[in-house]
């Protein structure tokens, strides 16, 4: 049977960001997103927060520490993953999200995360796809070199 795998999440970051390198060189950030829903108890509407561990790669965990902090809002799309240890001889395991794709959400300076001070600009995008553009980038293209 088949199956299909894609996460698409839109929130903010409940710290910052823990980025490392492996052995071969490759960049990988952790982040913590809390993603909000309004939900009805008792004829009042309440905001209820789900937590979900994400996991970028290569350049865009690079662009993620060099623009992102707790508190800024990001839109992630990916795929689930159950990863699994032992500690203490128990067998424990964690779903988590890795990211192939993270857009920036809000703006410079703003109080809804963006990168804060550190100069993001709005809708900037990364992704683990060398070929995609960033709107940013496609807003200083020549018209004659949009690839459509």
């Amino acid at each position: 049977m088949a199956s299909f795998n894609r996460v698409v999440l839109m929130g903010n970051l409940t710290r910052d960001l823990e980025l490392r390198y492996i052995g071969s060189g490759m960049a990988v950030a952790d982040i913590g997103l809390a993603v909000n829903d309004r939900v009805k108890k008792n004829d009042q509407w309440v905001d209820e927060a789900t937590f979900v561990d994400v996991t970028l790669w290569g350049r865009t965990a690079e662009v993620a520490n060099e623009y992102l902090s707790k508190g800024s809002s990001v839109l992630i799309e990916g795929r689930l993953k159950m990863d699994s240890w032992e500690k203490d001889g128990q067998k424990r395991t964690k779903l988590k999200v890795v990211c192939e794709r993270m857009q920036m959400v809000g703006g410079k300076g703003g109080g809804q995360g963006g990168g804060g001070s550190r100069g993001a600009s709005a809708n900037q995008t990364a992704s683990a796809d060398p070929h995609e553009y960033s709107s940013a980038s496609m807003d200083s293209m020549p018209d004659d070199e949009i690839p459509f």
